[in-house]
């Protein structure tokens, strides 16, 4: 869809003005403005993508309208139940999981979508008090959840299910999947930046490194799929990049991207993983953006932007630890003269590495943030081959 901002007139922005009014982000609208997307509204689409963890921009895009549309639901407002082919889709849905995420059941990752996973815990818990398991939550089951406080102590139950899960799968680079994602594609750019006779682009940028990740990566023998080539075609929407993680059952997902922005002082590096404002995140994707973080600023030196706990579509709804890292800023003249250097590169790429390589480290045996050398991690397959 269009993205529908500032200056905009029309029904679509009558709906997206009842459902802030709804969500007390805008007050009652005069009828005359009812239709008009003005300086009131774009705060309260700001305020909004910020609680949500959205990208900041004041218009309503594909995902942010995706956003607002879940968000008319609370929790008891209707019936929820797993529907065929079109699952049901709302904030309701997603305090419902993380409800029964506090109380020991899995449903994975609190995506809002009342899917068959979902389903199966809510009959489990209607199990467990007697009602018909039948897998839909209706005025018995909330009144039953609203009874019962968490079964659940000592940490959050799906940091517990990704910890053990880790740990089992042990040390080992070799065998495990990874999906690299460079962010946009040829036909979406992202940012453009012109610079003198050459004209620098994220999509550009971003693949390269992913291009070189893929190779570090597998040649430390990791199984590396990208979400797209260099071919000048339209990037898979993110909805299709996650569901392909999926399919491949991958056991890691990194995002790679550029930034970008009006003051040409930003700059730094800043990663990204699951998490919501009330505490639910993925704690196996959020040590990974610590570890790629901390080692990108330490090998490149980069300024430190953190990391930052966000729900878009492509953390959320992937079911493995996922990050996002953007990697400087292009509009920075700092930041940009390095990403143009491919030595600069293949020292984030090395980052990254190490960071993925220290993720599968039991805590007691981990090392010190850039003392890994990544040429042992080729160097150690490369010995295993000739076993």
């Amino acid at each position: 869809m269009r993205p529908i901002r500032r200056g905009d007139r029309g029904p679509a922005v009558t709906e997206i003005r009842a459902v802030l009014v709804g969500l007390d982000l805008l007050g009652p609208t005069d009828p005359i403005r009812a239709d008009d997307f003005d300086a009131e509204a774009e705060r309260a689409v700001r305020t909004f993508q910020q609680s949500r963890g959205l990208s900041i921009d004041g218009q309503v895009g594909a995902e942010t309208w995706r956003a607002l549309d879940a968000a008319r639901w609370r929790l008891g407002d209707r019936a929820l139940f797993h529907a065929i082919p079109e699952p049901l889709i709302g904030e309701d849905v997603r305090t419902l999981q993380e409800r029964l995420l506090e109380m020991g059941y899995d449903v994975r990752r609190p995506d809002g979508i009342y899917g068959a996973r979902t389903a199966r815990a809510v009959a489990q818990f209607q199990r467990e008090v007697g009602l018909s398991p039948d897998g839909s939550c209706g005025p018995q089951t909330m009144h039953a959840l609203r009874r019962l406080g968490r079964k659940v102590i000592g940490g959050r139950p799906q940091w517990l299910r990704e910890a053990d899960a880790l740990r089992e799968s042990g040390p080992n680079l070799v065998g495990k999947t990874v999906i690299v994602d460079p962010g946009h594609g040829s036909a979406d750019p992202g940012i453009v930046v012109p610079d003198g006779p050459l004209r620098w682009t994220e999509a550009d940028l971003a693949y390269d490194l992913a291009a070189r990740l893929e190779g570090r990566l597998a040649a430390a023998g990791m199984r590396v799929h990208l979400t797209r080539g260099p071919a000048p075609v339209a990037p898979l929407p993110d909805l299709t990049r996650a569901q392909l993680a999926n399919d491949l059952g991958a056991d890691l997902f990194i995002s790679l991207h550029i930034d970008g922005h009006a003051n040409p002082e930003a700059d730094g590096v800043a990663t990204y993983h699951y998490g919501t404002d009330n505490g639910v995140t993925s704690t196996v994707g959020e040590r990974l953006a610590n570890l790629v973080q901390r080692e990108i600023v330490v090998r490149t030196g980069l300024r430190d932007c953190h990391i930052h706990a966000k729900t878009w579509e492509l953390l959320r709804l992937t079911r493995m630890p996922a990050v996002r890292v953007d990697v400087g800023y292009l509009t920075s003249p700092a930041d940009r003269a390095r990403l143009v250097d491919p030595l600069f590169r293949d020292q984030v790429v090395d980052a990254i590495v190490a960071a993925v390589q220290r993720m599968y480290f039991p805590v007691e045996q981990d090392v010190p943030t850039g003392s890994i050398d990544v040429r042992t991690l080729r160097a150690a397959v490369a010995a295993g081959a000739l076993d």
